[in-house]
């Protein structure tokens, strides 16, 4: 799976609190209206900034804090197909994938905000196409890729009624 889209790019420690603020909690239940105001406290404009294809590229440990389930669906309800990072929060990595939402661990520095990228999930390879770099991320395994390209666990087990972990 190739993605492409430009960069969003964050720092260190983004929390779920960052991703979902807390003050709109009362909006759990309304994932779409929620996701209007996603890394709201990090970036006030990034929800209205972000485009479908776009691509968060952080620092280390993205995700972390409580377990919010929303705080991944709402990044991939706003629009963005992969996230780049030093590091997650294992918790919120695992959400992510749970959902179906592409991410990759790898150095972000040489990343800016704005450049266009593209993905190479298979073989975990981003290509700057701004800056003409490239950069191994660290790919998923098969098992993995597999959830994600299915839509999440969900979708995955509906497919195949258990995990299919093999091709």
């Amino acid at each position: 799976m190739i993605l492409k889209g430009r960069a969003f790019k964050f720092g260190d420690d983004i929390s779920t609190d960052h991703i979902a603020p807390g003050r709109y909690f009362h909006l759990r239940t309304n994932l779409p209206e929620l996701a209007k105001h996603v890394l709201e406290d990090a970036d006030p404009e990034f929800a209205k900034k972000v485009k479908k294809g776009d691509i968060i590229v952080a620092g280390r440990n993205f995700g972390l804090g409580s377990s919010r389930e929303h705080a991944p669906r709402i990044i991939k309800i706003a629009g963005v197909s992969c996230i780049l990072a030093k590091s997650f929060a294992r918790i919120f990595f695992r959400n992510a994938v749970n959902i179906g939402l592409p991410l990759l661990e790898c150095d972000t520095d040489p990343i800016d905000d704005g450049d266009i990228l593209e993905i190479d999930l298979e073989k975990g390879l981003v290509k700057d196409l701004t800056k003409g770099i490239e950069i191994q991320a660290t790919p998923l395994p098969k098992f993995m890729l597999n959830i994600i390209n299915d839509g999440g666990i969900e979708d995955h087990i509906l497919k195949y009624g258990d995990f299919k972990l093999e091709d």
